[in-house]
Formats: C-alpha cells, structure tokens, sequence
C-alpha cells in the first residue's frame, strides 16, 4: 500500500487488503498494515514478536479486549529486546521499543472494521509509520489500546508479519452494514526548527532527522454516518545538528 502525499486541509482516506479469508463463509470486515521499513533490527524483532501474540484473539459480542492484557509485558524474559524508544523528543533504549507499531496496525484494523474504540493513546510525536491522527500508542501497564466488538455475532482478529511488514485484520462470519472508511483532514501543519547542539567545528552530523508538528481531526465513515474519533494535536520535533 503506497501512502498519498499528506497537505493541510485535504482528505487522505487509508486501507487496504491484506489477510485472506479462511472458508467460503467468513469475511474480512476490516485490516490494515504498516512498513518496518527505516525500523531498526531491535524495534523490528519487538513489533513481530508482540503481533505473534494476536494470531487468533476471539471477541464475543459485546466483549472487550485489552492489547496489554493479551500482549503481556515487554519484557526479556517475554523475549523482548531493548529499542529506541521517544522520550519527550529524544531517542533512548527501552525495553520493548517497537511494539507501539503493533497496537498502531491493529487500531486502524478495527476502524475499518466498525469495532468501537474504548480506549486509545496518542503518542507525543506523531510517528513515521502511519498517519498522524492514526496512531495508537501503548505501554505496559499504564497506557492501552482497548477493543469492543459491537456487533451481534463474535469477532477474531488476526495478526500476520513478513520482512517488510505488519498486517492486522478482524474476521467474522458475516458482516451488518457497509463497510467504514477513515477520513484524516490535517487541520495545520508545521515544519521542524533546526537547532545546533554545538559549535566548535566546521562538521555538522544529524543528531535528529525531527518530525513534523500536526493538527489532525480524523472522522470515521459508515454508510451515511459520520462521527468523528480523534482530534490530535503533535507537537514538532526539531531537528539536532552538533558540529565538531
């Protein structure tokens, strides 16, 4: 899936099949992926492992489902490994880095699908691998993605990886009504600031690529209804450069 260009004040609408269908009977209401493309090893190893973890998470009617809960803790004696991690703009190893991306893929999964969003967090900076106004951060214990299966008849959802990507998708025997889209309108936009960290030489190295600042409303579409998820505001991430 090729990602559209992003401008402030247009509507970017994001899908995308990936998972298959098992039997004649059951379809697919709703699935996404993202790229571990510029993800390092660590954060690689880190998204894989806590997406093998939703291979076949079933959701009754009415039933709720926490990532944490299922996923578990990041942790290396659950076989995570240390990955950069985002704190407040800077880049440090911690347990579990990566895994953020998982609960991402499976969110935007469940949009599509119609589920209800009972809990979601935002990360500080918007992240490189989905839509700003998309993400869904997590971490253990405090921070949750949390899942309701709205619907009359249950719900699995199933995790799937290769080497280049996650891919996330809900199934049911049957689906009720049209199938959702997601709208993200970009309500503004700001570049980074580039900052010097040091000036005592004539060779600069980027300390920090920094990330764009974002105002983002992201609307959900079902048939003729239109209701609104999230308005996200992302800070800039300037951008380092120290001379030497």
């Amino acid at each position: 899936m090729r990602l559209p260009a992003i401008a402030a004040g247009i509507s970017l609408l994001f899908g995308g099949v990936l998972l298959m269908a098992q039997g004649p009977r059951e379809v697919c209401l709703g699935d996404f992926s993202t790229y571990l493309k510029g993800r390092t090893k660590n954060q690689a190893h880190n998204a894989i492992l806590s997406m093998s973890k939703l291979r076949k998470v079933k959701i009754a009617p009415g039933e709720t489902i926490s990532f944490n809960k299922v996923v578990g803790t990041y942790t290396i004696d659950a076989g995570y490994r240390k990955a950069p991690v985002s704190y407040n703009g800077t880049l440090l190893d911690g347990w579990g880095g990566g895994v953020c991306q998982t609960s991402t893929t499976v969110y935007n999964a469940a949009l599509l699908s119609g589920l209800e969003i009972v809990k979601r967090g935002r990360h500080r900076f918007a992240p490189l691998y989905a839509p700003p106004g998309r993400d869904a951060a997590v971490a253990y214990p405090y921070i949750d993605l949390v899942i309701r299966n709205p619907f009359s008849y249950a719900v699995e959802l199933r995790g799937n990886w290769s080497h280049s990507r996650l891919e996330a998708g809900f199934f049911a025997e049957k689906r009720t009504g049209p199938k959702p889209q997601i709208e993200t309108h970009i309500v503004d936009q700001q570049n980074p600031s580039e900052l010097v960290l040091a000036s005592v030489g004539s060779t600069g190295r980027l300390r920090n690529s920094g990330k764009k600042a974002f105002e983002v409303i992201t609307y959900r579409i079902t048939g003729s209804v239109k209701e609104r998820i999230s308005h996200d505001s992302y800070p800039a991430m300037h951008r380092y450069v120290e001379y030497r």
